[in-house]
């Protein structure tokens, strides 16, 4: 499901306009993407959480060759799937 489809599906389903649904769909994905820079954890109760974990700097090697280089430390996003979700999707 791409963005404008899952926009038309929230609309239909909330009864609102899809340019309304746009703009809070946009709007709540900002907030989830601020609380994460910022270190926070993102928790919906029975869908999942996000949360954001360090990876430290390691050497890879380049496939095909024996060329190895080093890849810095960063923050990555992880997403723990909650357990009403989890079920929905096991049970569908």
């Amino acid at each position: 499901m791409k963005k404008a489809e899952f926009i038309q599906a929230v609309a239909q389903r909330a009864g609102l306009s899809k340019k309304d649904t746009q703009r809070v769909i946009e709007a709540a994905l900002e907030v989830i993407e601020e609380a994460l820079k910022r270190g926070e954890d993102v928790s919906f109760i029975g869908f999942g959480t996000f949360t954001t974990t360090k990876r430290a700097p390691r050497e890879t090697k380049v496939p095909g060759s024996d060329k190895v280089v080093q890849v810095p430390a960063t923050r990555v996003v992880k997403f723990k799937v909650g357990k009403k979700l989890k079920e929905a999707v096991a049970n569908a």
